[in-house]
């Protein structure tokens, strides 16, 4: 039996399923761009938004840590009954997303060239493309500003709250493209004018919601100085390893994509449609993720093991038996999904082969997802990186391995491979971190 303090399985649903709702919604944005688009005369407007927005996933991504790094140290504020701590932690990171969006904005000429240097698009697409790359660049504080306050309401356990955001956000976003294109007649800029409204409407909302959650935490008498010398040492520190162990990702995953482009297009097209149920999967499974990193946070915060412990073992039982459930589903399902997805008779085919695994997949990538939220919860942010750094050197090498002999089959193994080292690596060194936190005695039942 659950002491009231220690975090069950109830409290473990409560706090993934709005995330997990809030992930769901997301796809919905993608979609009705494509359709306000698909409406007008050229279909470059299609390929135009999608180039665009792709971009933007991969250059708002990599600034992705500030909203882990947050989340982490508010988190343990929270847990330690120091509500001026954790004020003061989100406005340390308020001040570096002012800080990078402006190095951003006086960047946006070269990130621009870089971008569309290395895209291969046609000269109307990449035309239409940087329209709407030059209206959505101003996006950038938003988003930014978003992460952190995202990263605030994880950390304080409010994840309906970041519900809010996220349903206000897209919700914005569809409402403004459906009103910009198809009534005022505007082309990719309204989606993009769309998208910088809604961001903006969001920081809005999300400030107002994490006032209201902050207010009523308990502030101890010591004096908080927002430029405390050791305290932004530690922000950087953490933020500039979650950073590299994303870059790291991003690196990995393109060089899936590379790899696979050399074994001919039907195998790159089969390889990016079973790498859209990867992400999809990654919608569940990051609710756990984000339970467990406000929960161990908030153990580490307060000294107690007892509470750290069972939110690690609550949430990866959830997280395990959702992974299941994801590989039960695409065990039954995946081949109506890839034909969902195309009508290339050579593609599916393919893809139906590669299929298995993907059945695999969810049961391998789960332990990635739930120890990042524990390394992010509690800031162990060193661990993180070299593992991430680990796995996708020996996740090259394996590909140079197995490619050669088994194709695209070595390519899917050597990945699941990375998956599989990375969270060994993760698991060996988390007792370092039930080691750290003092022992409290488990409270009666």
């Amino acid at each position: 039996m659950q002491t009231a303090e220690t975090p069950g399985y109830r409290r473990t649903w409560q706090l993934a399923w709005p995330i997990i709702l809030a992930n769901s919604s997301i796809p919905l944005v993608g979609a009705v761009d494509t359709a306000v688009m698909g409406h007008l005369p050229d279909a470059a407007y299609i390929g135009a938004v999608a180039l665009g927005a792709n971009l933007f996933s991969i250059i708002y991504w990599a600034f992705g840590f500030l909203r882990m790094g947050t989340t982490g140290f508010v988190a343990q504020a929270a847990g330690a009954g120091d509500g001026g701590e954790a004020a003061a932690a989100l406005k340390r990171a308020l001040l570096i997303a002012g800080g990078l969006a402006l190095a951003v904005w006086s960047l946006q000429i070269p990130i621009g060239m870089i971008a569309f240097y290395m895209v291969d698009g046609s000269e109307r697409v990449e035309e239409l493309a940087r329209v709407y790359f030059g209206w959505r660049i101003w996006s950038a504080p938003a988003v930014f500003a978003n992460y952190a306050i995202v990263g605030t309401l994880i950390g304080l356990q409010r994840t309906r709250d970041v519900l809010v955001v996220q349903l206000l956000l897209n919700g914005t976003n569809v409402a403004l493209d459906l009103l910009f294109v198809p009534v005022l007649g505007f082309g990719v800029e309204g989606v993009a004018l769309a998208s910088v409204i809604a961001e903006f409407t969001a920081v809005g909302i999300g400030l107002w919601l994490v006032v209201r959650r902050l207010r009523p935490l308990p502030r101890p008498g010591h004096r908080i100085t927002l430029l405390e010398p050791a305290a932004l040492r530690a922000l950087i520190r953490v933020n500039g390893n979650i950073f590299v162990r994303t870059l790291c990702l991003v690196l990995s995953l393109f060089y899936f994509t590379a790899v696979g482009t050399g074994l001919g297009e039907v195998v790159v097209a089969a390889n990016a449609i079973l790498l859209q149920l990867l992400f999809f999967l990654s919608y569940g499974l990051d609710g756990f993720a984000h339970a467990v990193e406000g929960l161990a946070g908030s153990a580490r915060g307060a000294g107690r093991r007892d509470q750290f412990r069972a939110a690690v073992r609550t949430s990866t039982v959830c997280a395990a038996a959702l992974a299941v459930g994801y590989s039960v589903v695409y065990a039954l399902f995946g081949g109506v999904f890839i034909g969902w997805m195309t009508d290339l008779p050579e593609v599916r085919e393919l893809a139906t082969t590669y299929l298995p695994w993907m059945l695999l997949a969810p049961i391998v990538a789960v332990w990635n997802f739930q120890l990042d939220g524990v390394f992010i919860g509690t800031t162990r942010t060193v661990e993180m990186r070299n593992g991430m750094l680990i796995a996708a050197g020996a996740f090259w090498l394996a590909t140079e391995l197995l490619v050669p002999d088994l194709g695209n089959h070595g390519l899917w193994l050597a990945f699941m491979g990375f998956f599989v080292l990375r969270a060994l690596l993760l698991a060996l060194w988390l007792p370092r971190i039930d080691r750290s936190i003092a022992a409290v005695p488990q409270a009666p039942v």
